[in-house]
């Protein structure tokens, strides 16, 4: 079958699928920060609104490590995230960049085939999701909840991740700034940081109740306890709840990774159309962005997620053993890996627990940095932002490079970026590592993704607002 009958399959669904209209003229910034805003109010409401008909449920959360990346909040209308889009879009960039399905984005009717596919395709996945969920009694067994409550539970999923889909919509026609996808991630995360600093509830340890957020704990500690040294002590070190010395590991790989963001290689063009045109293409140390370390965590979570079901259904067979042993830890419904492939896939919990196991921090760090540097790399090539689809984008605006003749700024840009791609990869893994270990809150992934997504948010908004140019000709990625 070829390619555009592929996409020639949509057509029938494009009526009737739900679309947000682009704008008949250019949105003004400030318009685009509001309709961005309200966006965001939206997915927060549905992030805090419970699904009807659930049955309290305190045992072990499957999904627990792909939450973070997900955008999702267990029990409610965000349940599912982003999930869905996220798994079409890849999926349907995949397929396009291995050229499985012809399609040409400079036509208008591809691009409509090819975002109506993305939409559908989408809906299809929360649908089995949505129906995976009920089914094996993730909101309680279905024989106790009953026919129709198990189908209005799917229908609001469904429903849930319609309107994720619109809102991404929204913001990628140019009402909004960004996409959805970025926006609904940094604020998942920067929410359960802010929640872990300054959260007001308390939590028996033992010792009495304590507060959870660190930031309010140090206070209390300081303000009830005799022995003031001792307090700061607790404040800054006490296990099992987010403490300051958590807080300060976040905030120093924040601005580790927001210097970093500053390295690239400015590449030299001129305009072939204009005499004496000159600008730069930059190539960030970070090229592919958050991509690699968003992809290694979907991996990681998907593997986790397979090793827990068999572990629960064949806990004696050995090959599910040597996938992943799963145990509670320390008092907490929420598994974790012992044992297996999953435990060595996984981060050491403490600095001590890295240095009691060296070789599973080892292999860890191991894993980590290869599988972030071959995403990385492989991603440029699927995505069309590898050497030779620039080399074709700048020969399109008729850009060569200064200094070079027009065949050889295709050498010259190989031997750059898939280097920038696979080294900043790595460097991100490295950090999320290093976060890890350190202890910062809302996981070191969780942290890189927050900020590499803030931090283009930022130039989006400089160049939005007419701020001073990132790069003369503009980043072309």
């Amino acid at each position: 079958m070829s390619g555009f009958r592929f996409l020639y399959l949509v057509r029938p669904f494009l009526p009737i699928l739900p679309e947000v209209s682009s704008p008949e003229r250019k949105v003004p910034f400030n318009q685009k920060v509001l309709w961005t805003a309200v966006t965001l109010l939206i997915f927060l409401v549905c992030s805090q609104v419970p699904l009807y008909g659930i049955m309290s449920s305190d045992s072990s959360d499957p999904l627990y490590w792909m939450r973070v990346i997900l955008a999702s909040n267990r029990g409610t209308l965000m349940e599912l995230g982003i999930t869905p889009i996220v798994t079409s879009g890849m999926i349907m960039q995949l397929l396009a960049g291995a050229n499985l399905i012809e399609v040409d984005f400079g036509l208008k009717e591809d691009r409509a085939l090819f975002g109506g596919a993305q939409k559908l395709f989408a809906l299809i996945i929360s649908l089995g999701q949505a129906t995976v969920y009920v089914l094996t009694g993730l909101y309680g067994q279905p024989k106790d909840l009953g026919a129709g409550v198990c189908l209005l539970l799917v229908l609001q999923l469904i429903a849930a991740s319609l309107i994720v889909i619109l809102l991404d919509e929204l913001l990628q026609k140019g009402y909004g700034l960004g996409s959805g996808i970025s926006l609904f991630i940094a604020t998942n995360i920067c929410e359960s940081i802010i929640w872990k600093a300054f959260s007001p509830t308390t939590v028996n340890t033992g010792r009495g109740p304590e507060f959870e957020g660190a930031i309010i704990a140090l206070f209390h500690l300081l303000f009830t306890w005799n022995d003031k040294s001792r307090a700061l002590k607790e404040a800054f070190y006490r296990d099992r709840l987010p403490n300051v010395m958590n807080l300060v590991a976040t905030v120093i790989v924040f601005a580790v990774v927001i210097y970093l963001q500053g390295f690239r290689i400015e590449i030299p063009v001129q305009s072939q159309r204009v005499r004496g045109q000159r600008g730069t293409y930059p190539v960030k140390l970070f090229y592919t962005s958050n991509m690699p370390i968003m992809l290694e965590s979907a991996l990681t979570s998907n593997v986790f997620i397979v090793s827990q079901m068999l572990a629960s259904r064949f806990p004696d067979n050995f090959f599910v053993k040597l996938l992943g042993v799963w145990e509670p830890l320390e008092d907490s419904p929420q598994l974790f890996a012992t044992s297996g492939i999953a435990y060595y896939m996984s981060a050491p919990h403490t600095v001590k627990a890295a240095l009691l196991d060296p070789i599973h921090t080892i292999i860890y760090i191991s894993f980590m940095l290869t599988a972030c540097a071959l995403f990385s790399k492989t991603w440029i090539e699927v995505s069309g932002s590898g050497p030779r689809d620039v080399a074709k984008q700048l020969k399109d605006q008729q850009m060569v490079m200064a200094g070079h003749r027009e065949g050889s700024m295709y050498k010259e840009l190989k031997r750059v970026i898939p280097t920038a791609a696979a080294f900043g990869g790595a460097i991100l893994g490295l950090l999320s590592v290093v976060a890890d270990l350190m202890g910062a809150l809302g996981s070191g992934t969780g942290i890189l993704m927050a900020v590499t997504i803030i931090y283009s948010y930022w130039e989006i908004g400089m160049r939005e607002s007419g701020g001073p140019e990132l790069a003369a000709f503009g980043d072309l990625m």
